[in-house]
């Protein structure tokens, strides 16, 4: 029972920590080199990583959509998609993607005369699964070398584990007054019972022997 107890938690939490890094804003410093529109494939068991903004999209196999090319400073490329959210998950509420596309096309450089931002996004990247982080804002930067504190993802943890913790409180003090109390009168009463059953039991034998003495 230990080791299933164990691997649900690690299961679970494992789950929780995935979502997050997966839907919490990713800050990368690149150069943007080029923009395009591609025609993608949305599989059945890949389509929760592609944004559907609508309800006619979410019935396509297929559709437009578009991507920005860029390179980190060490370089290496990166290539994110440039979807809009809507109201859906994650719930960053992107309703600019002509916007940002075009912002993405102004900020193209080249190798010799580079001009840094810094894309925020979110999501994974995988060349096996075809799947993109989605880019959220473009911003420009001083310089490739430049340090971006993400506030937001530290305000958010501190306030989600402060949030778990103030519910595992409640609970173990609810558990202590309530649980474990109902539990112990279970188990008196079970103890109390098979305890007055024994006894029934012997009184029976007792009576049933001397009835053989007899």
């Amino acid at each position: 029972m230990a080791y299933v107890k164990w691997a649900f938690i690690l299961i679970f939490w494992g789950s929780v920590a995935a979502l997050l890094h997966y839907t919490l804003p990713q800050h990368d410093v690149v150069r943007i080199v080029n923009t395009y529109e591609e025609r993608q494939e949305l599989n059945d068991w890949t389509r929760i990583f592609w944004a559907s903004p609508d309800d006619q999209s979410a019935n396509l196999t297929n559709r437009d959509v578009q991507f920005i090319q860029a390179v980190r400073p060490n370089g290496k490329v990166v290539v994110y998609r440039n979807e809009d959210t809507g109201w859906g998950w994650p719930p960053y509420f992107k309703f600019d993607t002509a916007n940002l596309y075009t912002e993405a096309n102004d900020a193209i450089s080249t190798k010799e005369d580079p001009e840094w931002v810094a894309v925020t996004h979110y999501g994974w990247r995988s060349e096996i699964l075809s799947i993109f982080p989605n880019a959220v804002s473009i911003k420009p930067v001083d310089g490739p070398d430049v340090r971006i504190i993400p506030w937001f993802n530290i305000i958010f943890l501190i306030l989600f584990f402060a949030l778990l913790r103030a519910i595992w409180v409640r609970w173990r003090r609810f558990r202590e007054a309530k649980v474990v109390p109902m539990i112990e009168s279970v188990e008196d009463g079970y103890y109390a019972a098979s305890d007055a059953l024994e006894e029934s039991r012997g009184r029976f034998q007792k009576w049933l022997d001397s009835w053989k003495s007899k």
